[in-house]
């Protein structure tokens, strides 16, 4: 059973690779022996975690990319496929800029668009770059882009729960249109996920408060993403497509969380 986990050989791209939740799973995948294609924007935390990786003893190489545009993404898999012969698992993880914090009736067309771009044009065009290669190579493949908590519960600003909305639907339809090629999608839901050990005891302090929110009691580590991803990637999911796998501590679950809403009064 346990081979079913195995990833050796599979090339694998992961955007948003430098830090954070990309780049907890971007190591594991290559800790379970797969190759490694770490992307983002930003080149000194991509050598970073590419370096980290070798020194472990995995297979990784970086290349620098902006995921709004598709003819980078278009590159980026040109450059897996050059590096490793083709591309197995897409983890469209890229994503941010939540917008500014205005009311509604005030948020501007740029702000709007630029987070669609972030969030949701970036999955859909990592995700048709994948599969058309995958497709062209004959290969099963995988694709796996990462939403939010926030987008089955809204948020303030709206923009951003609006946009990871967008990725999970996303993902049903892409799922049900490329099933008959023999292409899995799943989407992984992160809620409350600390991108980094804290700075100092400050920082500590606001995510213990933040944690309490959750019925485990804390938030969750970035390492935690990186089994769920090699499970998502290997053959040990080979059965399961179009569905959302939600990484939280129960917070959905419990229907509790922090709004950003607070009662106006008089005193």
């Amino acid at each position: 059973m346990i081979e079913r986990f195995d990833l050796d050989g599979k090339a694998i791209v992961v955007t948003g690779g430098g830090r954070g939740l990309g780049r907890g799973m971007a190591m594991a995948l290559a800790e379970a022996g797969a190759q490694v294609l770490i992307a983002s924007r930003t080149e000194e935390q991509l050598a970073g975690v590419t370096e980290e990786i070798r020194a472990a003893g995995g297979k990784a190489d970086y290349f620098v990319f902006d995921a709004t545009k598709s003819a980078d993404v278009d590159a980026l898999v040109q450059d897996c496929v050059l590096r490793y012969g083709q591309i197995d698992v897409m983890f469209a993880n890229a994503g941010g800029g939540q917008g500014p914090d205005l009311e509604f009736w005030e948020f501007p067309d740029d702000g709007f668009q630029a987070t669609m771009e972030q969030n949701l044009h970036s999955v859909f065009y990592a995700a048709r770059a994948a599969s058309a290669q995958m497709m062209k190579q004959g290969t099963p493949g995988v694709v796996v882009p990462t939403a939010s908590g926030s987008a089955l519960r809204g948020r303030l600003p709206f923009a951003y729960p609006t946009a990871k909305g967008g990725v999970l639907s996303l993902t049903r339809s892409m799922a049900m249109t490329l099933a008959a090629h023999n292409i899995r999608v799943n989407t992984i839901v992160p809620g409350y996920v600390s991108q980094r050990p804290p700075k100092d005891a400050q920082e500590q302090a606001v995510r213990e408060q933040r944690g309490s929110f959750v019925p485990v009691k804390r938030l969750g580590e970035w390492w935690e993403l990186g089994p769920l991803a090699i499970f998502l990637a290997s053959e040990a999911s080979s059965y399961i497509t179009g569905a959302q796998f939600i990484i939280d501590g129960g917070g959905l679950a419990a229907g509790l969380g922090p709004v950003g809403f607070r009662p106006r009064h008089e005193v």
